[in-house]
């Protein structure tokens, strides 16, 4: 008589036997991602412009779009990566994140194994491929960690999105965490060490300066200006009080209206008044493009220009010891909340008028 056919467990299965035995926890650690080589620039910007989260045109005009976006971008775009040696440092920097959050977070709790994952929007690795890696590891359940600290249906949800469509691991979520304690400390530890560095000059005035949004995207509900705010009020009260500060908008592209004032515009007040200016990337939490390229040589040779008395920046938060203590604290908050979706002080905390707040307890 011949053997029976020896059936593989299924996935769930699998996780609920790991599970009796231990608790293996993804971290998933949710970021915009950027070429690795300047032949990925294109690829990259295709992706970025074909997500309909970014452009809402319905298929097959967003694709079209699109690649007109990328072939046209292209080569200012290779330009800019050129000046980072031909990729985006954003992986390297999350990384660098993760390895920091493993260790941190195995301090604090036991019987609990974790492993973080980078996941990327637009570039390698995929959300897709963090899924499969988190499988492939043996997780049990996953903890959901946006690096966007400001929520916005452009960033944090289409990651959300992704992964929803990716994995089918049990998981919580934090969604945004823009006014917490420590994570609004380490904000304002970075910028005083710019100040100092800096030669301490008296009463600077701080540009606290975002990724921007169309104005149309905040019109439909979305939190993320609102959250800026939120941000720049929590650091605001951490600095000394004789400071002056200013919440401006980066990075706008396209002919649409953007929310403001413009970092750009304000580098014009600032030169009017004659004060010099500490940039603080404030929706940042690395380097990549906008940081490096954007702020640090553009905007600093528009200071010079104008003739600015200085122009210092802060910054990202990168793996700072205090960055990564808040992240820390934001995932055994979510371990705490399975199933939920919800900033890092629990329950929602965007106004009802704004419709598109993540918040799903």
């Amino acid at each position: 008589m011949s053997a029976l056919p020896v059936e593989e467990p299924t996935s769930d299965a699998r996780r609920s036997l790991r599970a009796m035995t231990s608790r293996r926890v993804a971290i998933i650690l949710f970021n915009l991602g950027g070429p690795d080589s300047p032949k990925a620039v294109r690829p990259f910007l295709f992706n970025l412009f074909n997500d309909k989260a970014i452009i809402s045109a319905p298929q097959p005009f967003r694709f079209l779009i699109a690649q007109l976006i990328s072939r046209t971008r292209e080569k200012s775009a290779k330009a800019n990566y050129a000046f980072m040696g031909g990729s985006s440092p954003i992986l390297p920097e999350t990384q660098k994140q993760a390895d920091a959050l493993e260790a941190a977070i195995a301090q604090r709790v036991s019987n609990v194994t974790f492993k973080c994952f980078p996941a990327m929007s637009y570039w390698k690795p995929f959300v897709k491929d963090a899924a499969k890696a988190a499988e492939a590891w043996g997780a049990t359940d996953a903890v959901l960690l946006p690096l966007y600290p400001q929520f916005s249906s452009t960033t944090s949800a289409s990651s959300l999105a992704a992964w929803a469509k990716a994995s089918r691991l049990p998981s919580s979520t934090i969604c945004c965490y823009p006014s917490g304690q420590k994570f609004a400390q380490a904000h304002a530890d970075t910028i005083l060490t710019a100040w100092r560095q800096g030669g301490s000059p008296p009463t600077p005035r701080v540009l606290f300066s975002a990724h921007g949004l169309p104005q149309s995207v905040i019109e439909r509900g979305d939190p993320y200006q609102w959250q800026v705010e939120q941000t720049v009020a929590a650091v605001r009260r951490l600095l000394p009080s004789g400071w002056d500060a200013v919440t401006c908008y980066q990075s706008r592209v396209g002919p649409l209206k953007w929310i403001g004032p413009s970092t750009e515009e304000e580098l014009h007040r600032a030169s009017t008044d004659r004060q010099g200016v500490i940039v603080s990337p404030i929706a940042f939490v690395s380097e990549h493009i906008e940081t490096l390229v954007e702020l640090d040589i553009e905007y600093a040779q528009r200071a010079q220009e104008l003739g600015l008395p200085y122009y210092l920046r802060a910054p990202a938060l990168g793996a700072e010891p205090a960055f990564i203590d808040a992240l820390a604290d934001f995932v055994e908050r979510a371990l705490t909340a399975p199933g939920k979706v919800e900033p890092d002080s629990g329950g929602r905390i965007c106004p009802a008028s704004m419709k598109l707040c993540g918040a799903r307890n």
